[in-house]
């Protein structure tokens, strides 16, 4: 039990800190995506406005605790399997379960993904930004396989 505890423990770290490394390093490109009254995304709260932009602080890691946990409980079956893998593939089963997952085949829809090319209105889906939405999740996914591939299965 206390190794499910300790995997799940570590697997919200690494999330956590993963998750906001690359929205700080996307922020540069992506930033008027999030912010003032003519972004793209209009649909999520404005980062421009004070009390929108504290709220989310205020929310931002008890939401990411949750979303770690849950997402490590659901893997605690093949614990055993990719701590048995080499560790290419278990960065490309994590990288690609994070980027694939989590993201493109969300059932959630957004303007990047499977979901949101069906659902979304028009003005969501510009091509000119909706790339800058795939640098975060890459980040994120790239260095989340990596430190979960290195450091979880030692």
């Amino acid at each position: 039990m206390l190794d499910y505890a300790l995997f799940s423990l570590w697997f919200t770290v690494i999330h956590i800190g993963s998750y906001t490394a690359a929205g700080a390093l996307a922020l540069g490109i992506s930033g008027e995506l999030y912010r003032g009254p003519d972004r793209l995304l209009d649909f999520l709260r404005d980062m421009s406005d004070d009390e929108e932009s504290n709220r989310v602080g205020k929310l931002f890691l008890p939401a990411q605790i949750l979303r770690g946990v849950l997402m490590s409980v659901v893997l605690y079956p093949v614990m055993g399997l990719l701590g048995d893998i080499s560790f290419v593939l278990r960065f490309l089963f994590l990288a690609g379960l994070m980027l694939v997952y989590t993201d493109v085949a969300s059932g959630d829809p957004f303007p990047h993904n499977i979901e949101g090319f069906v659902y979304m209105r028009d003005k969501y889906l510009k091509g000119d930004q909706v790339w800058k939405l795939y640098v975060e999740i890459v980040i994120y996914s790239v260095i989340f396989g990596l430190l979960t591939s290195w450091l979880l299965f030692r």
